[in-house]
Order: structure tokens, then C-alpha cells, then sequence
């Protein structure tokens, strides 16, 4: 990343969703390691309670998740901020799944395995 792109960025606060525990931890460390401040929801219930209590740059957001889907978090989002970039990172690899996380304001759409 050039250095003047990262130092704009170093310090952002992500928000990282993600249930599965050997991912979610690889990809605290990395995007830490690029000087952003991550804090990690395991699950649906814990990220509504973070959103509700703090402030996020970013939203990394997986779609499978206990308690409330990646699809209910991103429409919640949306009703209280549409300027928050939403990143959906998920397994579901179907086109339906794509438009309708894009069409419930997600910013762009990854799937996993990702390399």
C-alpha cells in the first residue's frame, strides 16, 4: 500500500463479524498490523451491541452468523447511516445472495476462501 494511502487510513476502526474463530483472528492480526484498530463480534447479538455503543469506519461483515444474520446487520446499519462502508465477506457464493447484500447497502461483496 503506498504510504501515503496508509498513513490517511492508520488508526481507522473496523468492525470485524465473523463467527469463524481461525479467520476472524488471521485477519485482526494482519489488518493490525496495517495500523487499524479491530474489534471482533463472534456473532450477530455481539455486533448489534458494539454498533449500538461505538463508532466504525468499516464493517467487515460475514452473512452466517448465530442470533442475527449478516443481512439483518447490514439493513440496521443502513437504517442509522448510509455514509458506513459495509465489506460482506462470506462463504455464500449464490448470485441471490450477492444482490441482496448489495441491495441492503452493502458496499461490495467477497467470498470466501479468499486469497
Amino acid at each position: 500500500m503506498p504510504t501515503e494511502v496508509k498513513n490517511n487510513l492508520s488508526g481507522s476502526k473496523i468492525l470485524l463479524v465473523e463467527d469463524e474463530e481461525t479467520l476472524a483472528v488471521g485477519l485482526e492480526y494482519n489488518l493490525s498490523e496495517e495500523g487499524y484498530r479491530v474489534s471482533w463480534a463472534k456473532d450477530g447479538r455481539e455486533a448489534m451491541e458494539l454498533i449500538e455503543r461505538q463508532t466504525f469506519d468499516l464493517i467487515i461483515l460475514d452473512i452466517m452468523l448465530p442470533y442475527y444474520d449478516g443481512f439483518e446487520i447490514a439493513q440496521k446499519i443502513r437504517e442509522k447511516s448510509a455514509q458506513l462502508p459495509i465489506l460482506i465477506l462470506t462463504a455464500r457464493k449464490g448470485a441471490e445472495d450477492r444482490v441482496k447484500g448489495l441491495l441492503l447497502g452493502a458496499d461490495d461483496y467477497l467470498t470466501k476462501p479468499f486469497h
